[in-house]
């Protein structure tokens, strides 16, 4: 059994988010995801628009995932991942070996960090962007 982890922010939950996590979801048996909080979130980027309950609800509804992990860290440790029984760990390949390292220092220490393609054109800063762009 292969459990795989990626954490992600998952605010306004869209096209990109599934497409990351159905990659995911291909390395291995189960997919287990991290969620960070909204105070985390806010430390490194905007506020999130969901809280995070909201997020995890989005998250836990998706049936590509087996357990969502609330309050997940942003740096990824050797700890987190013994405690998890993680056996891979997840990013999109939008982060460089420097950015991986990083938030993802135990799992790049085991070499058990996978990337897979960002999805070009959705994210949530595009989604709200739109949404300026047409005044709502």
């Amino acid at each position: 059994m292969t459990r795989v982890y990626a954490d992600m922010v998952a605010d306004l939950f869209h096209a990109g988010h599934v497409a990351f996590l159905r990659q995911a979801r291909s390395l291995g048996d189960e997919l287990v995801v991290g969620i960070h909080s909204d105070d985390d979130v806010a430390s490194y980027k905007r506020s999130p628009i969901c809280s995070m309950q909201e997020r995890i609800a989005v998250v836990e509804a998706c049936s590509l995932v087996d357990e969502v992990l609330p309050n997940a860290p942003l740096s990824v440790d050797e700890a987190w991942i013994d405690l998890h029984g993680l056996d891979v760990v997840v990013h999109g390949n939008d982060f460089d070996p420097a950015k991986l390292s990083e938030f993802y220092p135990g799992a790049v220490r085991r070499g058990i960090v996978r990337t897979v393609p960002y999805t070009p054109g959705i994210s949530t800063s595009d989604i709200l962007s739109r949404i300026a762009a047409r005044g709502a």
